[in-house]
C-alpha cells in the first residue's frame, strides 16, 4: 500500500530546524514557518517565512498541521516597514491524479519506487510559476545543507529570488510577454533555469567553443583508482561602470571543493598584483606622462597545464551521446579546481619570460610585476590572474607586446586603461585619477540610503563607540555593508579611519554602530564625485616620502592606539593605512615609536620595487614623524626607564636607520598628512588633509 505520510496539510504550520554552526544554548533551534508545497526530486519539503519573506527547503520539518499562520494579524505578517510582496501562482494541469511514491524498506534501507498509473502518463510533479510580483527579488529562496550534502561537497546554502526558483513547464495564457527581457537580467542559478534563455545558451556555447579549441580534455574511462569531479555551470552578467549589460558570461566549473590535497593537488599558491603596486605603476605613469593599455587573457585558466591526474563528469547539458558513462581526463586546467590559478600562472610566467620579460626578483618585493627593456624601450607589465596592465614610453613597444600576447592566448585588447577590478579609471594630459563612484552609489543602494542627507565628514570628532551593547542588529547586513566599504577604501583614503573603527564592532553591532556607519554612508553620499588624483611630474627620479602618527589609547574598551601611515611618491599618494596597534602603549612616545615602525617596514618594501621599476639601487625613503622623542628612539640605541620594556621587533626601525635605508624627519602636526588616518577629525582640519593627500572632484 503507498505510504501518505509526507502528504501534510497546505498551509499548515512547521518548524524548520536551523542551521547554525556556532548554535548557542539558548538559542532557538527552530523557525516557525508555512507548509507551501514539495520540492521536486527530494523528499524536502518547500516552506514560506512570513517573516523574512523567504523560501526555504528542508527536511528537517516538523509539523503542527492543526496550526495555521495568522495572517491577520498585523503586528505578525507586516514587516520591513511598509513593503509588501504578493505573488499569484497557479498549478499545471496534470494528465492524471498523482501517484504517490511507495517506499519498500530492505533490511533497514530504504528504497522510494513509483507505482504505475492506470492513467495516461502524468508530469513527473506539479509546478508552481509565479504569475505576477510587485517585487521581483523580494523573496529570497534558501536551501540549508543536509548532513549528505556537508559530507558530500560542503557546499554554503544558496540563495535564489523566487522568480528563479519557480519554473515554468507549459506556456502561461495572458502573460505579458513584453517584460520577457527582464528576465535575462537575472542571473539563472542552474543549467536547468539557464537553458530556457537564447542568451545563456549562447554563452555556454561560447564557452564550450573555447574549452574544446583549447584542446583542454579527451573522453575516456574511468579507472578504478581515480573518481571523477563533477562540473557545474556559473552564469555572470558583465556590466560596464555605469551597470550596463555588457555581456552573458557563463563558465564550467570544476567542483574543486571535493579534491583532496595530495591525491587531487599539490600546490595552489599563485601571486597577484597588490593595489599598492598597481597604484604605484599609475603613479609612475602619471609622473612620467605615460599612457596605461589594458588586456584581458580570455578563459585564462583553461591555459594553465596540469601535472596530476585529473578526471571530471561530462558538462551538464554537453554530454556526449551515447558516452554519457564516459568520462573526461584533463590535459589542462578548469576554473574550479584548487590548482588552477597556480598552472595559469606558471603558464604565463614562462610565457613572459620568454618574451624577456624580468620578474620582479627583490626579496619579498612583488612577484606579479615584470619589466623589459632599458631607457625610453622600457615596459612595465602587472598581472591580476588575467588582467594585465601594460604601460612605457613608447607606444610602440606596447604594440609590439600586445602583437605577442595575442600570437599566444586569445586575448581581448581593451585599449586605454578605463575600469580596472570595479575602479573607474580616466587618463587625460594632466595626470589620471582613479574613483570608484559607481560602486559607492551601488553601496548606497544596498544599504536604502539613496537620497539621504550628505555630510561633510565621515564620522563626528567626539565619537567613542565601545563593545558590549544589548540593542542588537542584524549583524549580517551590518558586516555586508562594512565588507563593501572597505573595498571603497581602495581609491578613498579619507575613508580608512572610519571605515575601520567601526570595523572593530562587526562581530556584535548595536545601533550605536548601526549610527555611525549610517554617517559614513552620508558623507559617502556627499562625496561620489571624489577620485585619487595622480598628477604628472617634473623631476626625473620623484622621492618616497612618508607619513606616520598616531593616536594616545583612542579604543576605550582595550585602551591600544591606532596606526596611520601613507606614502607618496613625488605628490602623488600610492599607499595608506590606518591599524589598531597590537599592544597598549604606555605614552605617546611609545605609541608614535610603533607607528614608524610600521611605517619602516611599508617604506623599505617600497622602496625596493620602485628602484626595480626605475632600474636604479633603491633609494633611502623619508618618514615624516610629528613626535621628537619617537625621532629620538628611531635614531639613538637608548635604553631607559619609559622604553626598556618595547619589544624587540618594534626596534627594527633603528636597524635600518642605522643602514640608511630610510631616514626619519620631523614634520609639524599641523602638517603630518596621516593625523586624518589616527582619529576622527573637525570639518576644516580632514578637508585640509583630504586635499593634500590628492582627493578631488573627478
Amino acid at each position: 500500500r503507498p505510504s501518505v505520510e509526507h502528504l501534510k496539510v497546505f498551509g499548515c504550520v512547521g518548524y524548520v530546524k536551523t542551521v547554525k554552526p556556532n548554535l548557542r544554548k539558548l538559542d532557538d533551534r527552530g523557525t516557525r514557518m508555512v507548509f507551501i508545497g514539495y520540492e521536486q526530486g527530494s523528499k524536502a519539503y518547500r516552506m514560506y517565512d512570513p517573516v523574512s519573506r523567504r523560501v526555504c527547503v528542508s527536511r528537517d520539518v516538523v509539523f503542527d498541521e492543526a496550526a495555521m499562520w495568522p495572517w491577520r494579524d498585523p503586528e505578525v505578517t507586516q514587516t520591513r516597514g511598509e513593503e509588501d510582496f504578493t505573488v499569484e501562482f497557479f498549478s499545471t494541469p496534470l494528465g492524471g491524479n498523482r501517484v504517490p511514491d511507495v517506499v519498500v524498506e530492505h533490511g533497514g534501507a530504504r528504497e522510494t519506487k513509483t507505482a504505475p498509473s492506470p492513467l495516461a502518463t502524468p508530469d513527473a510533479a506539479p509546478v508552481w510559476s509565479p504569475v505576477t510580483s510587485s517585487s521581483p527579488a523580494g523573496v529570497e529562496f534558501c536551501t540549508p545543507p543536509s548532513d549528505a550534502s556537508i559530507e558530500s561537497d560542503g557546499a554554503p546554502p544558496h540563495f535564489r529570488t523566487v522568480n528563479n526558483v519557480l519554473a515554468t513547464t507549459t506556456p502561461v495564457l495572458d502573460f505579458d510577454y513584453d517584460d520577457e527581457c527582464l528576465i535575462a537580467e537575472q542571473e539563472p542559478f542552474s543549467f536547468k533555469e539557464a537553458e530556457k534563455e537564447q542568451c545563456w545558451m549562447k554563452a555556454m556555447e561560447e564557452e564550450m567553443s573555447s574549452i574544446e579549441g583549447n584542446n583542454t580534455w579527451f573522453l575516456c574511462e574511468l579507472p578504478s583508482d581515480h573518481r571523477a569531479i563533477g562540473l557545474k555551470w556559473v552564469y555572470k552578467i558583465k556590466r560596464s561602470a555605469d551597470g550596463e549589460i555588457l555581456k552573458y558570461k557563463a563558465r564550467l566549473v570544476a567542483k574543486g571543493y571535493v579534491q583532496q590535497q595530495g591525491i587531487d593537488y599539490e600546490e595552489v599558491f599563485a601571486p597577484v598584483a597588490r593595489m599598492e603596486t598597481v597604484r604605484l605603476l599609475v603613479a609612475l605613469a602619471a609622473h612620467e606622462g605615460w599612457q596605461i593599455h589594458h588586456m584581458d587573457v580570455k578563459s585564462a585558466f583553461l591555459n594553465g597545464e596540469l601535472e596530476e591526474d585529473v578526471y571530471v563528469v561530462q558538462p551538464p547539458g554537453f554530454a556526449v551521446e551515447h558516452k554519457e558513462n564516459k568520462v573526461l581526463k584533463l590535459k589542462k586546467a578548469l576554473y574550479g579546481l584548487k590548482q588552477a590559478p597556480r598552472a595559469w600562472y606558471a603558464k604565463l610566467d614562462s610565457t613572459l619570460a620568454n618574451l624577456d620579460f624580468v620578474r620582479s626578483a627583490t626579496e619579498n618585493a612583488e612577484n606579479a610585476v615584470y619589466t623589459r627593456g632599458e631607457g625610453n624601450a622600457r615596459l612595465m607589465v602587472g598581472v591580476y590572474v588575467d588582467d594585465l596592465i601594460i604601460t612605457g614610453a613608447l607606444g610602440t613597444e606596447i604594440a609590439k607586446f600586445k602583437e605577442q600576447m595575442r600570437s599566444m592566448f586569445s586575448m581581448s585588447d581593451l585599449g586605454l586603461l578605463s575600469y580596472y577590478l570595479g575602479m573607474e579609471v580616466k587618463q587625460t594630459e594632466e595626470g589620471i585619477t582613479m574613483s570608484q563612484a559607481g560602486y559607492a552609489g551601488r553601496i548606497l543602494e544596498k544599504a536604502g540610503m539613496q537620497g539621504c542627507n550628505p555630510c561633510q565628514v565621515p564620522m563626528d570628532a567626539r565619537l567613542k563607540l565601545k563593545k558590549g551593547v544589548e540593542d542588537c542588529i542584524d549583524a549580517t547586513q551590518f558586516r555586508s555593508i562594512i565588507g563593501s566599504l572597505r573595498y571603497l577604501v581602495n581609491t578613498r583614503p579619507d575613508l580608512s579611519y572610519s571605515v575601520g573603527y567601526v570595523s572593530r564592532y562587526m562581530e556584535n553591532p548595536g545601533a550605536e554602530h548601526w549610527a555611525a556607519m549610517k554617517h559614513i554612508l552620508r558623507y559617502v553620499a556627499g562625496s561620489l564625485n571624489i577620485g585619487l588624483k595622480f598628477r604628472k611630474g617634473e623631476e626625473k627620479f620623484p622621492r618616497l616620502v612618508g607619513y606616520s602618527d598616531s593616536d594616545m589609547a583612542g579604543d576605550v574598551d582595550d585602551r591600544k592606539s591606532t596606526t596611520g601611515v601613507l606614502f607618496k611618491l613625488g605628490e602623488n599618494l600610492i599607499t595608506w593605512q590606518s591599524q589598531k596597534q597590537k599592544i597598549v602603549a604606555l605614552s605617546s612616545c611609545e605609541a608614535e615609536y610603533i607607528a614608524a615602525t610600521t611605517a619602516a617596514c611599508q617604506g623599505i618594501w617600497l622602496a625596493r620595487l620602485l628602484g626595480e621599476l626605475q632600474m636604479k639601487k633603491p633609494c633611502c625613503a623619508i618618514l615624516k614623524v610629528d613626535n621628537k622623542s619617537a625621532i629620538n628612539l628611531c635614531k639613538n640605541p637608548v635604553l631607559h626607564d619609559r622604553s626598556k620594556h618595547i619589544d624587540t621587533r618594534y626596534h627594527f626601525i633603528r636597524e635600518r636607520v642605522e643602514k640608511k635605508e630610510i631616514e626619519v624627519e620631523y614634520t609639524s602636526s599641523t602638517e603630518q598628512l596621516a593625523d586624518i588616518l589616527t582619529k576622527p577629525l573637525g570639518k576644516v582640519r580632514f578637508l585640509e588633509l583630504r586635499g593634500k593627500m590628492g582627493l578631488h572632484p573627478v
